[in-house]
């Protein structure tokens, strides 16, 4: 039987700004280095809203109010079936810390979040929390979920 893990995503917001965080992937690619949102592996015994709030305080320093879930992804890598759930959250500062498998930081604009963050898988996270000119985060009441089907 295969194995199980549960992601969560944090989506921080502070005034207007949202963070946006470069992380290191592999030399062999054309961008090593690459913007994303802060995301992170659920621990037993965990609820998820726990889970991003320890995540995002660990990566960056920031304590977050969590809101609401904004959408859920899921997919199958050999033998390891992953789920994840994205949430909106409150930071009470701007003042980051980043831990050492960051690279760098950056608070972003709504408006030009597709502009710092080129990640194709990224930029449809962006679409889907509603964090691109077209949609608004309250057009997203139905949460999807994909899981493609193990072997």
């Amino acid at each position: 039987m295969g194995k199980f893990r549960i992601l969560v995503k944090g989506i921080v917001q502070y005034k207007n700004k949202f963070l946006a965080v470069e992380r290191w992937y592999d030399d062999r690619i054309f961008e090593p280095y690459q913007w994303e949102f802060i995301d992170g592996e659920m621990v037993f015994g965990e609820t998820p809203e726990g889970a991003v709030a320890r995540i995002i305080k660990e990566k960056t320093g920031l304590s977050v109010q969590v809101n609401k879930p904004l959408y859920t992804w899921g997919f199958t890598a050999g033998e390891i079936c992953t789920s994840g759930i994205a949430f909106l959250c409150d930071a009470q500062n701007d003042e980051i810390v980043l831990s050492e498998d960051l690279h760098d930081s950056l608070w972003v604009l709504k408006e030009d979040i597709s502009q710092v963050i080129t990640n194709q898988a990224v930029v449809k996270d962006v679409e889907k929390a509603g964090l691109t000119s077209s949609f608004g985060l309250d057009d997203f009441g139905k949460v999807d979920l994909f899981v493609e089907p193990m072997d």
